[in-house]
């Protein structure tokens, strides 16, 4: 877009169109002197783009909200009609636009694989203080089973296709922002929810040059808001249920001088109380990015955040938990001396620092190379409670009583474990991109460094229950080491080069692409309890193959075919170190001599997508073949959590998943959304001596149907988001003798939009309520388990069930009311 002065956030156009022919007359520009180039008419539902800006070419009579509307200039009359263009960058303080497709929730997109996601207009609409992850449950195929009403933890977990959160990539400002050891994203860390330009999903096929490996089913991709090109700010506050309480403040440098340079800073302080059982959250944030551009297409963006969080954790009932307690099951409040459910001792603190670079050049016509070095550092601590006998413990398999109480304290304590853990990441993704002719060739390579330790310590509460004391001064032994379950070192180093070739056909309306990345994995883990094997470690190299077609049949109407190719290693440390009880002296869990076998999948997907006066639609047929299906599972082990992979051993995964939008009508712009998913075990599963007849049941976490009904409405002033979701039962044993059933959550937003009041610049005032009629249910698993039930093994003999699958209980019904404005 072109800027006119330095103040400018917009500019006049117009096109002039005659029969038999189209001219564009050039223009001078006001403050170059130079002319400009033609204006294409863009198609009718324009992408917005991450920063929440769009353009839109209106061919409708219906017309755009009289807050939104730039001023035009109309063209001269063609066969006794006046078409209207409208490009403008006009939006609100909070990034609106006013006339985003489906109302923020279906962006136009034109790779060959399936991907949707949502806007600045859509995320605006939403509760200040959620994350990415719980932003693109209406997308479809994606399923969020979420804890929190408000959406402001990590307390959830979230599924594409079938597939888990710990089986997806993540990007955010080019970075890889997750825990590359178990996959876990910390989305809530991400960025701040008045700073996030757009949300996206591409499931099953991610970017090839996107800094991932185990992007299984797929990539989620967050982009922030650019900098503002002039100076000042957003304040937002908000209050509500839950005793939540929330202040951001962003401010905007603007252009510094005639540099170029955007930028801007924001902090935000989070409070509230556990809707259910005692214990509360504090969460501080701070978001920084800059930008500038210059010449033809260099620019680099710099972007860093950083994130405090302490916060009581939620109970993960059985099922004969929840039946017969329901919402009630949870921590204690009070300490009553021996109970190891004491709230302050289930508690975790993370502090999560992130930062990249995004630079891209211009070398040469046609060559433009993209390099993103980033850093990615976490500190945090989980907690749980347990027993311990001072008369009877050990360190690793070795005796370590007595243990050193303190001085008249009973032989036998509750303590409170502390699994401490401490991450290192540096990365740098490239990417060189070389056009001429009719051809795309694309090299990659991504290289990243981590570094891990964990060492989880246990400490003695006081007479009141508090162990934050002692937690400095961990529980030792007879020899005064300190009590650990293990004391595990692990480095990883990932190598990726990529290669991908796209050639164009027919005017560009025929794409025929195809490309590989070869990953390759060294790990290396060393233990010191006593015990324990001292070094263990692996290296994997996997070639990723892929395909592409794509074909715009009409200007509206895309089809496409791909086939690709992905695989992960399994996630946790649990196969890489040996861990032991220290109660017994037994080993809970031993490594794997040379890894778990990884994940590998392989995915074809045929879609179509129409985007038109009258509707958009997208729809995308898939098919998955796995091998060594990776689930991940989680549970309390001596008050430590425990995450290891359970092998699902060949899966099929089939379906259909779509979306369909309509234009805006009377301010409305209503939304669908839903996904058919068929997706069955291949083979029986080893269970001790036996098998399990796992071969033909539906796979775990796997809902049949599932799907979203949206509706937006924004006449400048008013506005409102409506959103219903539909989440069918799913299994929690790979037997299929336990499962969670379906249920339906909807949330609602509405609010005023002010003009501006002095230095306020359009105030508005929102009420976001959260699960709606849905107060109790389970959302989702947190444990799995191959059967909760005695079964028959496929020799006769008797599996006796094992642990039963844990639950995670659905948030309840929450209002929110925020306060926003420009400055």
């Amino acid at each position: 877009m072109h800027r006119l002065s330095a103040n400018s956030v917009s500019f006049l156009c117009a096109m002039v169109l005659a029969a038999g022919n189209t001219a564009a007359r050039a223009e001078t520009s006001k403050d170059t002197g130079r002319k400009r180039a033609p204006i294409r008419v863009a198609p009718h539902h324009a992408a917005s783009s991450g920063s929440g800006v769009s353009s839109a070419t209106s061919h409708s009579a219906v017309p755009r909200p009289a807050a939104f509307r730039a001023p035009r200039k109309a063209g001269p009359l063609m066969a006794g009609k006046a078409e209207e263009i409208t490009v403008s960058s006009g939006v609100t303080p909070n990034g609106v636009s006013g006339h985003s497709a489906g109302g923020g929730m279906m962006p136009r997109q034109t790779e060959p694989f399936a991907k949707s996601g949502v806007t600045r207009d859509y995320i605006a609409a939403q509760a200040p203080a959620t994350n990415a992850l719980t932003l693109v449950r209406n997308v479809p195929g994606v399923v969020v089973a979420s804890a929190d009403p408000a959406g402001a933890t990590d307390r959830m977990s979230v599924s594409i296709r079938g597939m888990n959160q710990n089986e997806l990539g993540y990007e955010l400002e080019g970075m890889n922002p997750s825990d590359v050891l178990y996959y876990s994203p910390t989305s809530s860390g991400w960025a701040d929810t008045e700073n996030i330009g757009s949300v996206m999903v591409t499931p099953g096929a991610p970017d090839l040059m996107a800094p991932t490996f185990s992007a299984v089913g797929g990539l989620v991709s967050e982009t922030l808001r650019d900098p503002s090109h002039k100076f000042g700010g957003l304040l937002d506050l908000t209050y509500g249920g839950n005793n939540m309480r929330r202040e951001f403040i962003r401010l905007e440098s603007g252009e510094l001088g005639h540099s170029g340079i955007r930028s801007f800073a924001s902090f935000s302080d989070t409070q509230a109380s556990n809707w259910r059982g005692p214990g509360d959250l504090h969460r501080w944030h701070v978001d920084f990015k800059a930008a500038k551009k210059w010449g033809d297409g260099n620019s680099i963006s710099a972007f860093m955040s950083y994130n405090d969080v302490r916060e009581s954790l939620y109970t993960y009932p059985t099922m004969a938990q929840w039946n017969a307690y329901g919402i009630d099951y949870n921590y204690r409040k009070d300490f009553t001396g021996n109970n190891t459910n004491y709230y302050k001792f289930h508690q975790y603190e993370w502090k999560h620092a992130r930062a990249s670079v995004q630079m891209k050049f211009k070398l040469a016509d046609g060559l433009n190379l993209s390099v993103t070095p980033y850093i990615f550092d976490v500190d945090g601590t989980v907690q749980g409670g347990s027993t311990l006998n001072r008369n009877k413990a050990f360190l690793g398999s070795e005796s370590a009583s007595p243990l050193q109480f303190p001085e008249g304290s009973p032989s036998v304590q509750v303590a409170q474990s502390n699994d401490t853990f401490r991450e290192s990441t540096f990365g740098i993704n490239s990417v060189l991109d070389w056009k001429k002719g009719h051809n795309d060739l694309q090299f990659g390579y991504w290289y990243s460094y981590i570094n891990y330790a964990e060492d989880p310590t246990y400490s003695l509460p006081d007479a009141s229950g508090d162990a934050s004391r002692w937690g400095q001064h961990p529980v030792l032994t007879a020899s005064g080491a300190p009590l650990k379950q293990w004391d595990a070192h692990v480095i990883q180093q990932t190598n990726t080069l990529s290669l991908m070739d796209t050639y164009s056909l027919l005017h560009e309306r025929l794409k025929i692409s195809a490309g590989f990345k070869e990953a390759m994995i060294t790990r290396t883990a060393t233990n010191l309890m006593p015990g324990a094997t001292y070094a263990t470690g692996f290296s994997d190299a996997q070639p990723l193959p892929r395909v592409a077609i794509s074909y715009q049949v009409t200007p509206r109407d895309q089809i496409y075919l791909n086939g690709t190719t992905a695989f992960r290693e399994a996630a946790a440390i649990t196969p890489s170190v040996d861990m032991f009880s220290a109660a017994t002296g037994q080993m809970t869990s031993r490594h794997v001599s040379g890894g778990i076998k990884p994940e590998y999948s392989i995915a074809e997907e045929l879609g179509y997508r129409h985007y038109g006066r009258y509707f958009n639609i997208s729809l995308s047929l898939f098919n998955y073949n796995f091998t060594n299906r990776q689930i991940t599972s989680s549970s309390l082990v001596e008050g430590t959590t425990i995450t290891t992979s359970l092998n699902g051993g060949g899966q099929t995964t089939r379906g259909i998943s779509g979306e369909i939008s309509l234009p805006r009508w009377h301010h409305f712009t209503p939304y669908f959304s839903g996904q058919y998913l068929h997706a069955t075990t291949d083979n029986n599963l080893a269970s001790g001596s036996t098998f399990l007849p796992t071969a033909g049941k539906v796979a775990v976490l796997s809902p049949k149907f599932s799907g979203s009904i949206g509706l937006s409405y924004d006449d400048g002033h008013v506005f409102g988001n409506f959103a219903f979701n539909y989440v069918g039962s799913e299994y929690s044993t790979f037997m299929n003798d336990e499962k969670i059933p379906s249920y339906e959550t909807a949330n609602l937003g509405i609010g005023y939009r002010f003009n501006d009041v002095f230095f306020l610049k359009r105030p508005q005032i929102q009420l976001n309520m959260t699960n709606l009629g849905n107060s109790h249910y389970l959302s989702g698993a947190w444990g799995l388990t191959t059967n909760a039930r005695n079964t028959l093994g496929t020799d006769g003999h008797t599996v006796i069930k094992g642990s039963a699958p844990t639950y995670i209980t659905g948030g309840n019904f929450t209002g929110l009311v925020s306060f926003t404005t420009g400055f």
